[in-house]
């Protein structure tokens, strides 16, 4: 798999999940559910920061273009405190990052090239494109995990945002007809 075939994935599952918690009630996306967090309490600030990390490290970082840079979405990303924020507009700049860096992808970028991890260092470690764009991906994947904890804790049952719903698996006609694909996988 490459990283542009993964985050077809990773983009549309994001939207599933907004979806779903667009639709939960506004308290329950509000609530301190993770009292000893230093950063983040609830799924409004986890939503926030996985959209921050993606605009800081693809945007701000490898291409010197973030788009928290700009005034709509200006924010300060080291600590979102994102219950002052409507979903909405967290959403809207989750798209614009999403759009921004499908783009990029899209584009055919070297993925071998050299990124430096602290722009104004130069002494500072790098990365292949790559490696950063895998990433930001598995950060992504990780905080999703936390959210649907979340709302499963709230009493909920999140949406299956698994691979292979949204890859299925090439199966021959003549050994997979009928079957499932997910059928004895965990949805979780």
């Amino acid at each position: 798999m490459n990283v542009r075939e993964y985050y077809a994935y990773l983009s549309a599952s994001r939207e599933q999940l907004w979806n779903f918690v667009r639709a939960l009630p506004q308290g329950d996306v509000n609530r301190n559910m993770i009292e000893s967090g230093e950063r983040f309490h609830n799924i409004k600030d986890l939503l926030l920061h996985t959209i921050d990390v993606e605009d800081h490290w693809v945007h701000g970082i490898a291409r010197g273009d973030g788009v928290q840079q700009e005034g709509k979405f200006r924010h300060d990303w080291v600590k979102p405190d994102a219950a002052q924020y409507d979903l909405n507009w967290i959403i809207e700049y989750g798209r614009e990052v999403t759009r921004r860096t499908a783009e990029f992808l899209n584009g055919h970028p070297d993925l071998n090239c050299q990124v430096k991890l602290v722009q104004d260092d130069p002494a500072s470690e790098t990365v292949s494109l790559d490696q950063l764009l895998w990433h930001v991906m598995t950060h992504e994947v990780r905080h999703t995990a936390q959210v649907a904890l979340l709302i499963r804790q709230l009493g909920h049952m999140p949406p299956w945002l698994d691979y292979l719903r949204f890859k299925r698996p090439d199966v021959p006609a003549e050994t997979g007809a009928g079957t499932d694909p997910g059928d004895g996988i965990d949805d979780e």
